[in-house]
C-alpha cells in the first residue's frame, strides 16, 4: 500500500539525540576522548574566564565545535553555525540540545580568540598525546620528522616592497622584471608569510612551513611547530623539537635531513640519524655503517607515515591554504588539527576497547 506524504510535520520528538546517534558511530569514541580532555583542562579554562558578566561560548563546546570543522572539513565559521543549526549529529557532539540556539559566526570567532590567547591548542594537543601514552601507543624510542608547507592567505600581489606607501596609487600593479625577496618585500595581507619554493622549477608561493615529530610505532604526531617558511626552518626546527624526547634512540627523516649539521646535532644527544641517505657519497652525512642495519631500513618503511598525516590536514582539515592569516593562528590551527589527526587514529587502534 502506497503512503501519504503529510505536509505538517509533528510538533514534538519523543526520540532524544543521545538514540538518534548509532552506538558504533564513529564519533562516540573520538568524543569520549575528547571529553576526558577536556575535563583535565576545566581549570586552564576557569583562569582565563571571569566570575562575573555575560556568560561566553562554553570553551568544551567551541573546541568540540572547531573538531568538527576539522574532521568534516566545513570550510568556513559560517558554514559551521550553518550546519548546527540542523545538523543533530553535530549538535550532539558538540553538546547542543535541539533547542539550544547556534551563536553567530562574529560571535564565534571572537570566543575563539580567547582560547588562542590561551595557547589552548598546545595544551588540548599534550592530552591527547597523554592519552595515546596511557593506552601505550607510543614507543618513546624511535621517531621520524619532517616539515610541510602551509600556503598562507595572502596572493602575490600583496608581496610589495617594505618601503613602499601604505595606500599605493590605484590601477593595477605590474611585477614585470621586478626582482622580489623576503628580505626587501613583504605581504601586506599577511606579513608573516614568506614567498617559498619547494625546489628548483618549482612556483613560489606564500607560506607558512609546519614540522611534526612522530612516532614510529602508529604515526602519532607527538610534538609539532609551525615557523616562517625559510630553507633552513625544517632542519633547525626539527632539532629543537627532538629535545622533547629524552629516551629517543632513533629518528628518520628524507634526503633533507642528510646534511652534517643535523646528523651532527642529534648524535650529541645520542640518537641515530636513520635519514634517507643521499646518492652522492661526496654530499651525504651518513655512513655505511648505518645504513647496513636493519633497523635503518625499518625506520625508512616507518618514516614514509608522516606524510599521511600530513596528507590528512591539507585534505580533510583544510590546511591545504590556511583560512587564518598570522604565525600565531595558522600555528594555532596547525597543532590543534593535528590533534584532531591523533584522535582519529586512536578511535581506528583502540576500536575494540572503545566500542
Amino acid at each position: 500500500m502506497r503512503g501519504k506524504e503529510t505536509g505538517q510535520g509533528d510538533l514534538y520528538s519523543y526520540v532524544s539525540q543521545e538514540d538518534r546517534i548509532p552506538l558504533d558511530h564513529p564519533l562516540r569514541a573520538i568524543r569520549a576522548m575528547v571529553d576526558e580532555a577536556l575535563v583535565r583542562l576545566s581549570s586552564r579554562f576557569a583562569k582565563m574566564y571571569a566570575d562575573t558578566g555575560r556568560p561566553s561560548i562554553p570553551p568544551e563546546q567551541l573546541l568540540r565545535a572547531l573538531l568538527i570543522q576539522a574532521l568534516y572539513t566545513v570550510r568556513s565559521e559560517r558554514q559551521l553555525m550553518e550546519q548546527l543549526n540542523y545538523n543533530l549529529l553535530f549538535r550532539w557532539f558538540v553538546g547542543l540540545s535541539m533547542d539550544d540556539p547556534v551563536w553567530d559566526a562574529t560571535t564565534f570567532t571572537k570566543n575563539r580568540e580567547r582560547l588562542l590567547e590561551g595557547d589552548v591548542a598546545q595544551a588540548f594537543f599534550r592530552e591527547v598525546v597523554r592519552q595515546a601514552r596511557a593506552n601505550h601507543l607510543l614507543s618513546e624510542e624511535h621517531f621520524s620528522v619532517d616539515g610541510t608547507l602551509i600556503e598562507a592567505w595572502a596572493g602575490h600581489k600583496s608581496f610589495r616592497k617594505k618601503d613602499e606607501p601604505t595606500d599605493p596609487p590605484e590601477g593595477p600593479k605590474s611585477f614585470h622584471g621586478e626582482n622580489r625577496t623576503n628580505q626587501t618585500h613583504q605581504s601586506t595581507t599577511d606579513p608573516d608569510a614568506r614567498l617559498f619554493r619547494k625546489g628548483p622549477g618549482k612556483e613560489a608561493k606564500l607560506s607558512f612551513m609546519g614540522h611534526a615529530l612522530m612516532d614510529n610505532r602508529h604515526g602519532l604526531a607527538v610534538a609539532t611547530k609551525l615557523t616562517h617558511a625559510s630553507g633552513k626552518a625544517e632542519v633547525t626546527t626539527s632539532v629543537d623539537l627532538l629535545k622533547r624526547c629524552k629516551r629517543a634512540k632513533t629518528v628518520g627523516g628524507d634526503k633533507a635531513f642528510d646534511q652534517a649539521f643535523f646528523v651532527t646535532e642529534v648524535r650529541k644527544r645520542g640518537i641515530v640519524a636513520h635519514v634517507a641517505q643521499k646518492a652522492d657519497p661526496r654530499y651525504t652525512a651518513i655512513d655505511q655503517r648505518t645504513v647496513r642495519h636493519t633497523s635503518y631500513l625499518i625506520s625508512q618503511r616507518a618514516r614514509k607515515k608522516i606524510e599521511e598525516c600530513f596528507g590528512w590536514i591539507k585534505t580533510v582539515a583544510g590546511m591545504r591554504k590556511t583560512r587564518h592569516r598570522g604565525l600565531l593562528r595558522v600555528g594555532w590551527m596547525f597543532t590543534f588539527v593535528l590533534a584532531a589527526y591523533n584522535l582519529v587514529r586512536m578511535k581506528n587502534l583502540l576500536a575494540p576497547e572503545l566500542t
